[in-house]
C-alpha cells in the first residue's frame, strides 16, 4: 500500500497520540509515535525523511526547544506545532524558528492532514535538492588527484593541450582522464560538467 508520506508525532499524552495515530493512518500516512522530544531527537539520525507533528508544551524537551535544536543541526523536515488554547504567542515563536505551521486544540481533523500534506510538499524539493547537491559533491570526492585536476582545467575553459602542458603529460593521456572524469561525474557533456561543478561548490561563479 503506498503511503502519502510519513508522519512523526511527538506528544506526552498517551490519549493524544494514539487519537493521531488512528487518524493519520486512517488518511494513509505510515506513523510513528514518540512519547518524548528526547526519544524523537536520538532516533532522528536514522529515520526517513517525514512531517514531524510536536506538541508545544511538553516535560523536559518542550516543543519550542526540539525547533531550537531541529534548527541548529540544519534538519529539514517540516514541523507542524499543536498548541492549546491561549498559546498564540508560543505559536508565533515556533514560526519564527521554522515551524511550517501551528493548530490549535481542539482542532478540526481535516485541517490538520491538511497542514501534513502542505509542509510535505513544501519541504520536498529542498530535500531533494540537497540529496542530489550531495550525490554530486560524493562523485566530485571520488575522482584521483589527476582527474581532479583535469576536470578543473576542463571547467575552466582549457582545451586538453593546455591542461596537458600546465601538467607535463601528453594530451593522449589527458583524453584518458578527461573520459574518467566525464563517466565518474555521470555527465554527458561538457556544459553539464560545469553546471554539477557549480552546484557541488567547486566554484561560486
Amino acid at each position: 500500500m503506498l503511503h502519502r508520506g510519513k508522519v512523526y508525532v511527538i506528544d506526552d499524552d498517551d490519549a493524544m497520540r494514539d487519537s493521531l495515530d488512528f487518524l493519520l493512518g486512517a488518511a494513509d500516512f505510515h506513523v510513528t509515535l514518540f512519547e518524548s522530544a528526547l526519544n524523537f531527537l536520538d532516533t532522528l539520525p536514522t529515520i526517513d525523511f517525514g512531517c514531524v507533528v510536536s506538541d508545544v508544551r511538553m516535560p523536559g524537551i518542550d516543543g519550542i526547544e526540539l525547533l531550537k535544536r531541529l534548527k541548529a543541526g540544519g534538519s529539514r523536515f517540516p514541523v507542524v506545532i499543536m498548541t492549546g488554547h491561549g498559546d498564540v504567542p508560543l505559536a508565533v515563536e515556533a514560526m519564527k524558528l521554522g515551524a511550517m505551521d501551528f493548530l490549535e486544540k481542539p482542532f478540526e481533523d481535516d485541517r490538520l492532514i491538511g497542514m501534513i500534506e502542505a509542509a510535505l510538499k513544501q519541504a520536498e524539493p529542498d530535500v531533494m535538492s540537497e540529496a542530489v547537491t550531495s550525490e554530486i559533491q560524493s562523485r566530485i570526492a571520488s575522482l584521483s588527484p589527476r582527474e581532479r585536476q583535469v576536470m578543473d582545467g576542463l571547467i575552466a575553459g582549457l582545451s586538453n593541450k593546455l591542461i596537458a602542458r600546465e601538467y607535463d603529460i601528453s594530451p593522449r593521456t589527458i583524453e584518458v582522464y578527461r573520459a574518467n572524469v566525464m563517466t565518474k561525474m555521470h555527465a554527458a557533456s561538457l556544459s553539464e560538467l560545469v553546471r554539477m561543478a557549480m552546484r557541488g561548490g567547486v566554484f561560486k561563479d
